[in-house]
């Protein structure tokens, strides 16, 4: 069993308050030495319990968070949805959940026209084969943290078709710029 101790809990909240703290830093802020500072770190990203990465602002983007929650019909019906979204990057996070939703996403837009699109078009989590129903929610305020993993390194914009396999040229809302595209295509005209 792995448990964090008191000097793994200061490397870590140290790491939470500024990312960009060097060993001397924590060091300092723990009495060890710069090399067994590094060594605790070393051991806590090895061991799969911390990871060092940039988290995005969407405020200061101005970005339009959104939960989606869904119930899927099946086992099936989820590793299917899980699939074809695994590389689409305004999926920030899908959790899989106990209860009348088994799958609750949170999912991020450029605009708010986007943010529909991404409710109701062909490219949407909620119109994938084997839900049961769904509910969509924007988010209009963050409390605590206003950070979020959005997956930047995901918006190449090089493909032709989506990773959801939804191509943007023909949608009615991408026509009438009412969305911006995928950001994984070379048709996206979009911030990400």
């Amino acid at each position: 069993m792995i448990y964090l101790d008191e000097i793994d809990r200061k490397i870590i909240s140290q790491l939470q308050a500024d990312g960009r703290a060097t060993l001397n830093d924590m060091s300092r802020q723990i009495g060890f030495t710069s090399m067994g500072t590094k060594k605790r770190l070393e051991r806590l990203i090895k061991k799969g319990i911390i990871k060092v990465t940039a988290l995005i602002n969407p405020n200061v983007l101005k970005l339009h968070p959104a939960i989606i929650m869904l119930e899927m019909e099946n086992a099936d019906a989820m590793k299917n949805l899980l699939e074809r979204f695994e590389q689409c990057p305004r999926v920030v996070q899908i959790f899989k959940t106990v209860g009348g939703y088994n799958l609750v996403a949170l999912v991020i837009a450029e605009t708010q026209d986007t943010l529909e699109s991404i409710s109701t078009e062909k490219c949407s989590l909620r119109c994938s084969k084997g839900i049961r129903r769904s509910e969509f929610y924007p988010v209009t305020e963050t409390y605590f943290s206003p950070f979020l993993q959005i997956r930047e390194n995901l918006a190449h914009k090089e493909k032709e078709v989506s990773p959801c396999n939804v191509d943007c040229p023909p949608c009615t809302r991408y026509e009438a710029k009412k969305c911006v595209g995928c950001p994984t295509t070379s048709y996206y005209k979009g911030s990400l």
